[in-house]
């Protein structure tokens, strides 16, 4: 085999060996998917709060790092909690009158009475679902195989909400240690600029975080101002369910608004139309309005690259590629601007050294 044979052989198996560890690599980014999703959001949380660990650790010297850290995780969790507990309480109250109430409804809505059986008779629905009774009876017999795929599910959202919530502490924990060896790697001009860039993409993650906040506030605020205007039962928690799914980009008004406007429809077919009306003249402001307002502000993005930033994210990822398409698109932006600035200076000190 001469020199020549034995180089290409050598290249062949240096590709074929790049190629294999790729598609390992490859396999094992896929089999541990979920993990590493639960440290990208331990990681965003992270990023976010640790701003508010420096703060508490600035005005109070005689904290350690760790207790300071605990101090703003053990708010935010409580804040959490009690959120949960605003909305999780009144559902379980009202499903369990609801439960209790449910035969007069369905005896009510056979005989055309009540809310139910007022709009079942306007729509015409009440001889369709008489004619249908046996499918109907079938398909909510069906409903109740999932319950152990629903239980699951609720085990796995609840390991991963503690794995995120550990992780993010260890990781503020540690990001001093963690940025400090990391800068360590480069000289002084070239880390104090990545410290610069790393300073505005954190800013960049927490005007999101406050932005969404103060959009869902909003919102939240707006609904049960109508509800309450028009009547309707439950204002505070249909509001209150409106406020967190506005949370999510895209679809999350869109959750809120069929949320809002069924038990309204439900009430009477004039706070309905009026919910329903408020939401899409809503969803127009805060399109064209708040976001461009808040998000300028906040995350310093303009509205045309905010909603292709979403839309391109929901593509690729889903609801998380949504919700976290506005901290990355203003963390690119951030890198971008700095890149531009310093090919400028570049260019600017170039001519005037000659």
């Amino acid at each position: 085999m001469t020199r020549a044979d034995r180089t290409l052989a050598r290249r062949t198996a240096v590709v074929l060996g790049v190629v294999l560890l790729v598609f390992a690599a490859l396999l094992l980014i896929y089999a541990i998917r979920r993990v590493l999703v639960w440290i990208l959001i331990a990681a965003f949380f992270a990023v976010a709060l640790h701003p508010a660990v420096n703060w508490v650790e600035g005005r109070a010297r005689w904290l350690p790092r760790w207790l300071a850290a605990l101090v703003v995780f053990a708010i935010v969790i409580a804040v959490l909690i009690g959120l949960s507990t605003l909305f999780v309480l009144p559902l379980i109250h009202e499903g369990t009158r609801l439960a209790d109430q449910f035969p007069t409804l369905v005896s009510d809505a056979r005989a055309g009475r009540g809310p139910i059986g007022g709009l079942l008779e306007r729509l015409h629905l009440r001889q369709y679902l008489s004619q249908h009774a046996d499918q109907i009876r079938s398909y909510a017999s069906n409903l109740t195989r999932p319950t152990l795929g629903l239980v699951r599910g609720a085990a796995s959202t609840a390991i991963g909400a503690l794995a995120v919530a550990v992780v993010s502490f260890l990781m503020v924990l540690q990001a001093p240690r963690l940025v400090a060896a990391f800068l360590g790697l480069f000289d002084d001009r070239r880390a104090e600029r990545i410290r610069r860039v790393g300073r505005d993409c954190a800013r960049t993650i927490t005007g999101y975080l406050t932005g969404n906040l103060l959009i869902s506030v909003i919102c939240g605020g707006l609904t049960y101002v109508v509800l309450l205007v028009m009547g309707v039962p439950f204002a505070g928690l249909i509001a209150l369910f409106v406020g967190l799914v506005d949370l999510i980009p895209l679809v999350g008004a869109t959750l809120g608004a069929v949320a809002a406007t069924i038990p309204a429809l439900l009430h009477s077919v004039t706070a309905g139309i009026v919910v329903l009306a408020f939401f899409v003249i809503y969803q127009q402001l805060e399109n064209h309005l708040l976001q461009p307002v808040i998000y300028a502000r906040t995350v310093r993005l303009n509205a045309l690259t905010v909603l292709i930033a979403i839309l391109a994210a929901a593509e690729l990822a889903g609801i998380l590629g949504a919700l976290l398409a506005i901290p990355v698109a203003g963390m690119v932006q951030v890198i971008i601007r700095d890149i531009l600035a310093e090919r400028r200076s570049r260019r600017a000190a170039g001519p005037a050294s000659g």
